[in-house]
């Protein structure tokens, strides 16, 4: 009688003990996608953070009494390549990704004046180069569109598994204190390619 009973409290400490495994391998695999997720998003912004120098250097040429323009595009750019840095590094740290979100606000209007400003310039908006880099521009920001979306809905996945019950009781225990930060934009023309038109 006694032996049975020490197998069955046995058997039961094994279950409960598979049964945290399972939680917090789940947690794991959640938090891997999400920031597998946001490393997609890193891929894409640093390509467009490569291009702006080119963009820049091109319209140099053509844009010679621009001079503040492309200095508001070449700081802009560096602030956001200075944002994904710190994002990247925690993607649960939520000042990292707003000040991630703000940066590229920033990056995007300067953009926007820049190709506003190249439209007064018929010689530019003829230079093969640069309507290859808009092309190029204009595609990363749909994909960095597609990596912010996927990258939100595992980060909301992970959020949800860890919020309810019985992982959020497993998930304090292991150290899964931090939610995933969402990617949102505080303005709707940031999460839109810009459109340009030569």
């Amino acid at each position: 009688m006694v032996w049975g009973f020490l197998a069955a409290l046995a058997i039961a400490f094994v279950l409960i003990g598979l049964f945290i495994a399972s939680i917090y391998n789940r947690l794991v695999a959640l938090r891997n996608r999400y920031e597998n997720a946001f490393s997609q998003i890193e891929v894409q912004l640093k390509r467009r953070y490569d291009l702006i120098p080119n963009l820049v250097e091109t319209v140099k040429g053509y844009m010679k009494h621009e001079r503040e323009t492309l200095e508001a595009v070449i700081n802009a750019r560096n602030q956001a390549v200075s944002g994904l840095q710190q994002a990247a590094a925690d993607p649960s740290n939520a000042a990292a990704m707003q000040a991630l979100a703000g940066a590229e606000q920033g990056l995007t209007g300067a953009l926007g004046r820049l190709f506003a400003l190249s439209e007064s310039y018929p010689d530019l908006k003829a230079n093969q180069n640069m309507a290859q880099l808009t092309e190029e521009i204009t595609s990363t920001e749909n994909k960095v569109a597609f990596a912010r979306q996927a990258y939100n809905d595992a980060a909301t996945t992970f959020n949800t598994y860890r919020e309810s019950f019985p992982p959020v009781a497993v998930a304090g225990i292991f150290g899964f204190n931090d939610e995933a930060q969402l990617l949102e934009f505080d303005s709707a023309a940031i999460a839109d390619a810009p459109k340009v038109s030569f």
